[in-house]
């Protein structure tokens, strides 16, 4: 194998982990068990800064 070969399958091998990557945090954002914690984290910017202390 040459040093391209080895480049070009490297390249691919990192395009579909970082696709299995992506795909594995949006199942684990939009799992029903999740939907709460997210929607909370998803408000803080528009809080009052009075609620928090």
């Amino acid at each position: 194998m040459s040093l391209m070969e080895i480049a070009e399958s490297a390249r691919s091998l990192w395009v579909l982990w970082l696709m299995i990557l992506f795909l594995g945090i949006i199942f684990w954002v939009f799992r029903p068990s999740k939907r709460q914690a997210m929607d909370d984290h998803a408000h803080i910017p528009l809080r009052d800064e009075e609620e928090e202390k």
